[in-house]
């Protein structure tokens, strides 16, 4: 049993989700009356449901407190490349999504009826600020994630001023929460088949339409901001032909991103490209780490892709100053996206709760998410991935450009 257990860990888990994905739509298919399989998406979901306002909490106060005190001028304008990667990926989901509608399979035993839809921006403004100011601990357990936010960056930022003792207990109790989450992702192959399960034995394989054009939407938008917005970016900070340095970071680092599926691990491959490109090392030790954290433009374009679907679905009708509302939410919320794979699926709720949509709906919307992680969770690492590179290599070029000086005698060493 032990073996056994070995081997099927040492599977991918892109490999293991497909394996579910194909289990669940065979029995969906054949045995469609055998409803105890339901449990298992039943469970994975409440698994997520339970761990991830302690996850969001933990993980924004912890990088915040760890930030350092701008010890490299470029840092400022290469965090400030983070924030604007976010919030323009994020706007450019919200247009994706507009242009092409999308509506999302819900469980047949979820009740709708509650949903009360907001019925403006005054009142989403109201709302997002009383949520901002609910008790601490009762926003983790009513999973208040308006309200764990905000207090996670007030705690965080407090926190910079303690001792390095306080910050380390702070990070180990941040890393023992996303390990507890990597073990409840590991279970995602029989959770994805308990759900495709329920959605195939009472929709029919027609709901997987949906999950096509959704998958779309989502790595189309993602497609626009790698080669498209990004480019743009770069050409307005160093005045040259971009795609050059865009391509050698998307072969370089988004290859090697889209198949670990994962930031952190990411963070060495980086490194390296930064060195290869020249690089200053004070700078990119400290911003490489940092974008793995907070740089999550994959993030900010699936949170609110995933959130208007779930509004579309509801027939809830988004204003579109409500949807730049989420664009800023969204961006602030990816920034404290777990490291591990499909971490930015536990923020939707964030989205969902602007448009008064209930924690249940969300977390199916979640499960959705899990089903077509397989190709957008890979996709949205490696967009993330990628940008820390390209942000940090055009921040220094453009430094170069405009006070060459500053680096004459490295050039010259």
């Amino acid at each position: 049993m032990k073996e056994a257990f070995k081997k099927w860990n040492s599977i991918s888990l892109v490999k293991r989700i497909i394996c579910g994905l194909i289990i669940g739509i065979i029995l969906g298919l054949v045995i469609p009356q055998a409803s105890g399989i339901s449990i298992l998406g039943d469970l994975f979901v409440g698994a997520l449901k339970g761990v991830a306002p302690i996850l969001v909490f933990f993980l924004v106060m912890s990088a915040l407190c760890h930030m350092g005190k701008g010890q490299k001028t470029n840092m400022k304008f290469i965090v400030f490349l983070y924030i604007l990667g976010n919030l323009v990926s994020a706007f450019c989901a919200v247009i994706a999504s507009y242009i092409f509608p999308i509506t999302l399979t819900f469980s047949e035993s979820t009740n709708t009826a509650d949903v009360t839809p907001p019925s403006g921006v005054t009142e989403v403004l109201t709302n997002l600020l009383m949520n901002l100011v609910a008790n601490p601990v009762d926003s983790i357990v009513n999973a208040n994630y308006i309200g764990i936010l905000a207090w996670a960056i007030i705690f965080g930022i407090a926190l910079k001023s303690a001792n390095e003792g306080t910050k380390n207990a702070l990070e180990n109790i941040s890393d023992a929460v996303s390990t507890a989450v990597k073990w409840i992702i590991s279970f995602a192959p029989f959770g994805i088949m308990g759900l495709i399960f329920t959605t195939i034995s009472e929709q029919g394989l027609d709901a997987l339409l949906g999950y096509g054009q959704l998958i779309l939407v989502l790595v189309g938008t993602m497609a626009v901001v790698a080669l498209v917005i990004n480019p743009i970016i770069v050409f307005l900070c160093i005045r040259k032909n971009p795609y050059p340095l865009v391509f050698t970071c998307l072969k370089d680092s988004f290859i090697t991103a889209f198949f670990t599926r994962s930031s952190a691990a990411n963070i060495p491959v980086n490194m390296e490209l930064c060195e290869k490109l020249g690089l200053d090392e004070d700078t990119y030790s400290i911003s490489i780490p940092l974008g793995a954290t907070v740089n999550m433009a994959g993030a900010a374009i699936t949170i609110s892709t995933m959130a208007l679907a779930a509004a579309n679905t509801l027939d809830i009708k988004v204003t579109f100053g409500t949807a730049l509302i989420m664009c800023v939410l969204a961006a602030a919320s990816a920034a404290g996206a777990s490291g591990v794979a499909g971490g930015s699926l536990l923020l939707i709720p964030l989205a969902c709760s602007l448009f008064g949509i209930p924690n249940d709906i969300a977390m199916q919307v979640v499960g959705v998410g899990f089903i077509v992680g397989v190709v957008q969770d890979s996709c949205e690492t490696g967009l993330n991935s990628s940008s820390d590179v390209l942000y940090t290599a055009i921040a220094e070029f453009r430094d170069r450009r405009r006070h060459p000086e500053r680096y004459a005698d490295k050039e010259n060493a």
